[in-house]
């Protein structure tokens, strides 16, 4: 391969990539606020881009209302989700909370293939075009994803550790018993949390849904990848979740420019367990990682 296709290579590692760390901060926001490991989380980015798509396309909204719609919808699912199935079983063990958002996931692609059927659909470019630099395609999307997912990283950072709100939500996944004496409602911190995740998820899969088709099936793909992602990166810290997620994205691209395409899938995995092995906190080396960003 040529230096130029090793570039195109790389940037479209780093494109995968920020879309890996999005879904990874989902997680990550998740777990600082409730210790929950939220494994719908896949399928809220499913649905952000299915919502979406039905919302332009059926209901002829403009592009940002259909995307504002579905950010909306997909965070009231969540926090529907949350009272209904979380709520009841949070404090009876992890692996009731765990199957039960297995669960909900399940029920959610099932919807969906019902509603969408089986095949992927796709979105518009929040900006067409691309920019051709010494012979390196740089899509405009690509250049959107990235951006934005430094945005909101910062976001999460300005959130956590410059709001009250913010202070609030770790203080719950700290001592929530001490949180709650000092007058802080835990449960509607989680509920934020919940929705503030589901809001990052369906940005995402509208996102994603410009570059991939979205179907049905996606939803669990995305949802392994993130969860991969921020493990690598650091289980609990938002900046390890967008470490672990370019990482991952990056290695990926190397391994399909050296390797025959059918390793792709098994990439993630392999990495996942060497980490594991090698560093168990993560890139980042953060054992506990509540309250860093």
């Amino acid at each position: 391969m040529s230096p130029s296709q090793w570039i195109q290579l790389l940037f479209s590692g780093l494109t995968s990539g920020a879309i890996y760390g999005l879904i990874g901060l989902g997680y990550v926001t998740i777990y600082r606020t409730s210790r929950v490991v939220n494994f719908a989380q896949g399928s809220f980015v499913m649905l952000g881009a299915l919502i979406a798509f039905s919302l332009l396309n059926e209901a002829h909204l403009p592009y940002w209302a259909a995307g504002l719609g579905s950010v909306l919808a997909v965070m009231l699912i969540s926090m529907v989700m949350y009272r209904v199935v979380i709520a009841p079983i949070i404090k009876v063990s992890l692996i009731a909370m765990i199957l039960g958002t297995i669960g909900v996931s399940l029920v959610l692609e099932n919807l969906a293939l019902i509603r969408w059927g089986g095949y992927g659909q796709s979105l518009p470019a929040f900006t067409s075009g691309s920019f051709d630099i010494a012979g390196v395609i740089l899509p405009k999307q690509s250049l959107w994803i990235i951006s934005l997912t430094a945005l909101i990283l910062v976001g999460l950072y300005l959130l956590a550790n410059r709001t009250f709100l913010g202070k609030q939500m770790t203080a719950t996944a700290s001592n929530p018993i001490a949180a709650e004496t000092c007058g802080v409602y835990t449960n509607r911190m989680v509920l934020v949390a919940f929705a503030i995740s589901a809001a990052i998820a369906a940005f995402s899969g509208i996102a994603i849904s410009s570059i991939n088709p979205v179907s049905y099936l996606s939803g669990g793909v995305f949802g392994l990848t993130g969860f991969v992602a921020a493990i690598l990166g650091g289980w609990g810290s938002s900046t390890g979740a967008v470490v672990g997620g370019l990482t991952l994205g990056l290695v990926e691209a190397v391994a399909i420019g050296l390797l025959p395409a059918g390793y792709k899938g098994a990439v993630a995995f392999i990495l996942l367990l060497l980490i594991l092995y090698l560093r168990p906190s993560g890139i980042l080396g953060r054992s506990a990682a509540e309250g860093e960003s």
